[in-house]
């Protein structure tokens, strides 16, 4: 599978080029401590490895493409005190590149020289191009370890040009295989787990924390993490989109908005579920809730692969706007902006917010979010119903199905 999607990535870039990809390092957090170590999505894509300071080399000419791997060896003594790392025949068996090509990290610059000379050894010809992954959301952002190391192979090597492996690999990484998929699933039963044991805490949670413990123990108990920061958000927080500090009382008339995700075998799910703390909605927020999981399902049985993603939030925001006006809360369409600010879904994948070209139509294949809400500040409700999607030629599968969000049933569970 993984060399599988090695071979599609070497097919699109092209000819006499090299691709340098790195697996990162954990940053910095204070002193002698680090952050947990999360490895490149990219790397990881394409060589199932999950080490820190691994670099994947792949080359391309009209007469041979390859791949070489580069991880540091066993060192025992840091084995003692963290564990030791992949041997290369473990290497090798995880990511299937073959074991001649397994190579000691303390020689890829050598190696690298040695590809980008004019003797025998340049496996790959006259190497005029070298690919990174080059990857920032804002100019405002620090350069990550791809552009960095861009950066510093281009003062070694100016007369080589820069090219940016980052599109093709976010193009491929769209489609989701059935491993991938599977995976997603995974993520979605322990989501569904958690949102059970939540559903039984909150009868008599008093504070946001409760819930937060909750989730927590159960992804722990299931050897998961979380996908994104916590949202739990009870009352009037529920309005505040990315709400965080998960740590104010419950009171009993009060909806709590669940936004919850579970990172299994490295993708994601993204969950958002609306509950009454007392277990039955006031008429008011039931009529509310029921208009955003109307729009909720409407969409679900709309979208399909071949929609844009323009196309697909204009149609969200025109349905929760007829339903703002039917709740009594607009008159105008403009006026929307008051109740509802977000965009209707977004890819899912090793990413919570996936990778991908978003003026491109959906693919088959593609995993979305569809995650409608209306927040009325002034009533202390917010709303928000998010499932998972798995797109078709014809249609969609809620992947998500299985976690209540009808009324009766949650009305039912909770009694």
């Amino acid at each position: 599978m993984f060399k599988t999607r090695r071979n599609n990535y070497l097919n699109q870039v092209e000819q006499n080029s090299l691709t340098v990809l790195y697996a990162g390092h954990a940053p910095h957090l204070s002193n002698d401590s680090y952050y947990p170590f999360m490895v490149n999505k990219n790397f990881w894509y394409l060589t199932n490895i999950d080490q820190a300071g691994a670099v994947l080399l792949m080359g391309k000419s009209p007469h041979l493409t390859d791949s070489y791997l580069f991880i540091k060896k066993i060192d025992p003594v840091e084995a003692l005190w963290v564990g030791a790392s992949l041997s290369f025949e473990e290497a090798s068996k995880l990511s299937g590149i073959p074991l001649s090509n397994i190579i000691d990290i303390a020689q890829f610059d050598s190696f690298l020289a040695q590809l980008l000379t004019q003797t025998r050894r340049a496996l790959f010809g006259t190497v005029d191009k070298v690919y990174f992954d080059i990857e920032r959301q804002s100019p405002m952002d620090n350069p990550l370890l791809g552009e960095k190391k861009a950066s510093e192979f281009s003062k070694t090597y100016p007369h080589i040009n820069i090219k940016n492996a980052q599109g093709m690999i976010a193009d491929l990484r769209s489609s989701k295989d059935s491993s991938e998929v599977a995976a997603i699933k995974g993520a979605i039963h322990v989501s569904n787990l958690a949102n059970t044991a939540l559903l039984n805490a909150l009868k008599t949670a008093t504070n946001e924390a409760d819930l937060y413990a909750e989730f927590n123990y159960v992804l722990n108990k299931n050897q998961t993490k979380p996908s994104f920061n916590e949202i739990i958000a009870s009352g009037k927080n529920g309005t505040i989109l990315h709400y965080e500090k998960n740590n104010d009382t419950i009171h009993e008339d009060d909806l709590v908005l669940l936004d919850l995700g579970v990172r299994y075998n490295h993708y994601a799910s993204d969950i958002t579920r609306t509950y009454p703390a007392s277990g039955k909605f006031s008429p008011r927020q039931k009529e509310v809730y029921e208009a955003v999981l109307k729009v909720n399902k409407d969409i679900i049985n709309w979208v399909k692969a071949g929609v844009t993603q323009f196309e697909y939030n204009q149609k969200g925001k025109e349905l929760l706007t007829q339903a703002a006006k039917d709740l009594g809360l607009i008159k105008e369409d403009a006026e929307i902006i008051k109740y509802y600010y977000h965009g209707l879904g977004h890819p899912l994948g090793l990413d919570v917010h996936d990778v991908g070209d978003p003026t491109k139509p959906f693919k088959v294949g593609q995993v979305i979010t569809v995650e409608p809400g209306l927040y009325i500040a002034e009533e202390g409700i917010g709303i928000r119903i998010e499932d998972d999607l798995l797109l078709t030629e014809d249609g969609c599968i809620n992947l998500s199905s299985d976690i209540i969000k009808e009324v009766k049933d949650i009305e039912a569970f909770m009694k």
